[in-house]
């Protein structure tokens, strides 16, 4: 099997679904507890706050790539960094590491194309609602995306700093939240893209009455498969 490298901390909660996902879902899978190797490096996380808050793109990049070249270094055989705004430079910080890495905007595209929804709502931290990145990715393939309106997108990102990545689970976010998915189903939604890997913390399927894409559970998923392929 390849070594999976996995660049986390941002936040930690996300980082534990990554590993817990992992490997669970090879078991259930499998029956066994092979599951692949893993490596995890957990940067501190107030850093990369404090570089998204002050436009300073290129100083997170820059200490991205240094830590997936450490794990390259340690043995994994491809990275994948466990937050979606970071993504923002991922194609800067794939350029200067030396080995693949999987992006969690091609994961969600795929999944998506795969269920057949051509018009989606996107939820995220602001860098992720309103920058160009990920709505990109999705325009390629030829799928809509919707966000909530300015206002709104400033409490869904002040949720996720304050509350998700510390653990914390409200119930008038949760609410919240929910709201702003029945505001995205009413503008033609079909599917809600859970564009921040905390999301989840809050937002569950069952209570949900469309689709939702759990882009750290896709990407996840695809760094299994990617580990599990043989070497041609």
């Amino acid at each position: 099997m390849k070594r999976i490298g996995i660049l986390g901390g941002m936040s930690p909660e996300s980082t534990a679904l990554y590993y817990e996902h992992i490997t669970r879902t090879y078991t259930a899978r499998f029956g066994d507890y092979g599951y692949p190797e893993i490596l995890i490096y957990s940067v501190s996380f107030q850093h990369y706050v404090e570089w998204q808050r002050n436009g300073q793109w290129k100083e997170a990049a820059e200490e991205m790539a240094s830590a997936l070249e450490r794990l390259r270094l340690a043995g994994a055989d491809f990275g994948l960094i466990a937050t979606n705004t970071m993504h923002y430079v991922f194609d800067q910080v794939q350029q200067a590491v030396g080995m693949p890495l999987l992006s969690i905007v091609d994961a969600t595209v795929e999944a998506i194309l795969a269920a057949g929804l051509r018009t989606v709502g996107l939820l995220g931290t602001t860098f992720t609602m309103r920058e160009r990145f990920f709505l990109d990715g999705l325009e390629r393939a030829g799928i809509c995306a919707l966000v909530p309106d300015v206002c709104d997108q400033v409490r869904v990102h002040d949720v996720i700093f304050q509350e998700l990545c510390r653990g914390e689970v409200r119930p008038e976010s949760q609410q919240f939240y929910m709201d702003i998915v029945d505001q995205l189903r009413g503008r033609g939604a079909e599917g809600i893209i859970l564009g921040c890997t905390e999301i989840p913390l809050l937002l569950k399927p069952e209570q949900c009455d469309v689709p939702l894409f759990n882009t750290a559970l896709l990407h996840a998923d695809k760094a299994l498969r990617l580990a599990l392929q043989p070497e041609h």
